[in-house]
């Protein structure tokens, strides 16, 4: 009898114009989540250059869509870059206790590949393409291929599309979304004092005032 493959997914890649690519990068990243610590999304880039806009694109896109239970570090405005990489991340690291960061940044890759994303266990490690000695971030991550590898990498980006990198944003931001409403309605089941702490601290504040 044959064994059955269980070795467990370190990292995936995924079409996004595949009519199940949310549904499946959902599943696929939320078994890597813990269910007992915060979570944030460091989107690493700049948008002097646009094929790196795809992480700050992201963290803008998720914040439009107003305050939720993920924390989101890295967007236009404030860009989450090799400048401030070090000193941001250990804000973060101070103020969220033992947090579990998702890393999202673009990156180059193969033709075919050109379009799609890559989710992958362990930390990013940011600027690699151009070169650039960054220290790594995340317990998983997310890359953006934007465009091609192998010459003259920093050119690659500057001419990238932003069609491509605005796809991307997109449906990285969507699928997020749709992974923070499954953890949330899970965490809810199986911490619900945590769900509901800020709830109860309303009803104590209203009381307070009342009396």
């Amino acid at each position: 009898m044959n064994t059955p493959d269980v070795t467990p997914i370190k990292e995936k890649n995924f079409n996004i114009g595949d009519p199940l690519f949310q549904e499946d990068f959902i599943t696929t990243l939320y078994e890597w989540l813990p269910k007992n610590r915060e979570i944030v999304i460091a989107c690493v880039g700049t948008d002097r250059s646009t094929g790196d806009s795809y992480g700050p694109f992201v963290g803008s896109m998720l914040e439009e869509q107003g305050e939720g239970s993920f924390h989101v570090l890295g967007t236009i405005e404030e860009p989450l870059h090799a400048v401030n990489l070090e000193e941001r991340i250990k804000e973060v690291k101070m103020k969220y206790r033992n947090p579990f960061i998702i890393a999202v940044d673009a990156c180059l890759g193969s033709v075919s590949h050109i379009g799609s994303l890559t989710l992958a266990k362990g930390p990013l490690a940011p600027g690699a393409a151009l070169k650039k000695d960054l220290p790594k971030v995340g317990d998983v991550h997310i890359n953006g291929i934007v465009n091609v590898q192998g010459f003259m990498e920093f050119a690659v980006l500057q001419n990238t599309r932003l069609k491509t990198v605005i796809d991307l944003s997109s449906a990285t931001v969507s699928a997020l979304h749709g992974l923070e409403e499954k953890w949330k309605q899970n965490r809810s089941v199986a911490f619900p004092s945590r769900a509901f702490s800020h709830i109860r601290k309303a009803q104590r504040t209203r009381l307070a005032n009342d009396a």
